[in-house]
């Protein structure tokens, strides 16, 4: 067992099909990997809780319920107090569930209903959630929110079998009410929905078990969705010859900073210059150029006073361009954005470039745009509620929109070029955002659009981690970045 081995991911559909024919090829009975799936359940039981002794597992009416009855019956052949709860009326289990809850009860095992559990809450160590599983459509069943509720404030862990109960494995919202899990053990493909959205609050450290059919099911069942996978860090970073200098990095543009929001353009600008752009320029409202320079004497200011013949120079010196940050929603922001559309190099949109472009939408492919939910919303005329409710639909649908790589912010990031989607499952709740730079330092140092988009993804994330090791979430400032940014590219974090 190993925790996320692989970087694919499915649906829960491609999940439920897919494992009946490979099953068949491999000669393998589904009754056979419930039993797989269930003493891979029990060995992470024992592995994370070694002085585990009084066991509470609660079983749904599905497989998933199923998959509980053969870690009851392992725990207590393993010598625990094992009380095992059925929602709803035993008698009505059918398949393979039916088959397992035989052969707990041909053990001597027993079955409690849901009318014990209070009580039984009180006296266990740890509880096994094998409620709802990935099949779950439509909001959960006001009963089961109450059961749901019950087992969350139990204040006992709780490991969750295949998905926390009341999950949507496809999008990873709550169907009303979810487990809140401390561990989650997921089977022979790892669903799509366990990585993004309220997901990243309800399952805990997730694992994943293959059941010895995880290699076959990934050559059967092709998905264009997968992970980032942290450890390929070192194998994506650019690499510097010996002989380099600073103009071999690329030369950067950036725009924003309007009056009163030099910080915004000092961050992705310093951000820009710790992740390995050669020369960067930042042009700013004249009110914020000196609080620049002196913040980031790295970074050459020039002051926009509406000069076209500047802009025009600065236009066509730079190789990428980042617009956005601090550049406000006025006339000088205005006389400023209609000037982008001169350049026809690679450039990330963020922050109010993004509030410019839902108002001036275009379609263009070398381009990546990074909006949070709230952004993603006016880009798309829907609101907050509708992005989150199924996050992949969204950045597919952004890209398809407005070209190029779309990445869509918030817990599991995700980043589409349109052929593929791709989650971060780095990152952590007190991160700040300082990601367009980063990118755009990428992008600058001639990374392609869709690796400069993953990679800056990762190092944001990863930073965002290692500061929250150190120091904790709360307080983490933007600024706290670019050093591990920094440290990450050079290998030394």
């Amino acid at each position: 067992m190993s925790s996320q081995n692989t970087q694919y991911l499915y649906q829960a559909r491609q999940v439920r099909e897919g494992e009946v024919v490979v099953a068949k090829a491999q000669g393998v009975s589904l009754y056979q990997l419930m039993e797989r799936a269930g003493a891979a359940a029990f060995a992470l039981l024992i592995e994370q809780y070694p002085s585990l002794r009084e066991l509470c597992v609660v079983c749904g009416k599905g497989n998933n319920g199923g998959d509980g009855y053969v870690v009851a019956r392992l725990a207590q052949e393993h010598g625990m107090v094992v009380h095992l709860v059925q929602v709803g009326e035993p008698e009505r289990l059918q398949g393979d569930a039916r088959e397992a809850m035989l052969t707990w009860q041909r053990g001597g095992g027993t079955i409690m209903s849901e009318k014990a559990l209070p009580l039984l809450l009180n006296q266990c160590d740890v509880v096994v959630d094998a409620l709802l599983g990935t099949g779950l459509s439509g909001s959960v069943r006001s009963e089961l929110v109450t059961l749901i509720d019950m087992l969350n404030h139990s204040g006992k862990p709780l490991l969750s079998i295949d998905i926390p109960s009341g999950l949507c494995a496809d999008s990873g919202q709550m169907l009303g009410a979810a487990v809140h899990a401390a561990h989650t053990i997921t089977f022979i493909g790892i669903k799509q929905g366990l990585m993004t959205g309220q997901a990243r609050a309800c399952r805990g450290k997730l694992h994943f078990a293959g059941l010895e059919v995880a290699e076959h099911f990934a050559r059967q069942v092709k998905t264009h969705i997968e992970a980032i996978d942290k450890n390929s860090l070192a194998d994506w970073l650019p690499k510097r010859l010996p002989v380099a200098h600073k103009g071999d990095h690329g030369k950067l543009l950036l725009m924003g900073g309007n009056r009163s929001m030099a910080g915004a353009i000092r961050l992705a600008a310093s951000a820009a210059a710790r992740s390995g752009a050669g020369l960067l320029v930042a042009l700013t409202h004249p009110e914020s150029a000196l609080p620049l320079q002196v913040s980031c004497p790295e970074v050459m200011t020039a002051a926009w006073m509406q000069n076209s013949a500047e802009l025009e120079k600065r236009i066509g010196w730079a190789d990428v361009l980042i617009a956005g940050p601090g550049l406000g929603l006025d006339e000088w922001a205005k006389s400023l954005w209609l000037s982008i559309k001169a350049f026809h190099g690679p450039c990330v949109l963020d922050a109010d470039g993004l509030n410019w472009l839902a108002r001036h939408p275009d379609h263009n492919d070398l381009r990546v745009i990074t909006p949070h939910p709230g952004e993603a919303a006016r880009l798309l005329g829907c609101s907050v509620a509708e992005i989150e409710a199924d996050r992949f639909a969204a950045v597919q649908v952004l890209q398809a929109q407005y070209g190029g790589v779309a990445v869509l912010k918030g817990a599991g990031t995700l980043i589409c070029d349109g052929n593929k989607t791709y989650v971060c499952d780095a990152g952590n709740p007190g991160m700040l955002d300082v990601l367009a730079g980063v990118i755009g330092a990428l992008l600058a140092q001639k990374l392609p659009l869709l690796s400069a988009a993953r990679l800056g993804v990762l190092l944001h994330s990863c930073a965002a981690d290692l500061c929250a090791q150190r120091h904790g979430e709360i307080g983490l400032l933007a600024s706290d970045l670019p050093d591990e940014i920094r440290r990450l590219l050079n290998g030394k974090a």
